[in-house]
């Protein structure tokens, strides 16, 4: 099977589809969006995961840190992630992504 058919067959695969025709959101979404699936957890995506937002801005090449609240304030309210912020050093970021039921996931 070739690796367009693989990416097409993916459970996620609406889900992308979903982010990349919702008009609201910009190239810097998608990518903030692509580094957080990156750091879920493979095998369950939809499970919440802890990430640091120096890791997320660096895959996804967002330099600037109003920049990156922006884009995930965008995508939790737009209802692609839930997100709960950690102020400590040592802890991450809380996040998981919301998948829908009817994605076979």
């Amino acid at each position: 099977m070739s690796n367009s058919q693989n990416l097409q067959s993916h459970p996620l695969n609406n889900y992308f589809e979903r982010l990349a025709t919702d008009p609201r959101l910009f190239s810097s979404h998608i990518a903030l969006f692509a580094a957080l699936f990156f750091f879920s957890n493979d095998e369950n995506p939809y499970l919440p995961f802890q990430v640091s937002r120096p890791k997320l801005m660096r895959f996804s090449r967002i330099k600037s840190i109003a920049t990156y609240h922006k884009n995930i304030s965008d995508l939790t309210r737009y209802g692609y992630i839930e997100y709960t912020p950690s102020w400590h050093p040592l802890n991450g970021t809380r996040v998981r992504l919301i998948i829908e039921n009817n994605q076979n996931i």
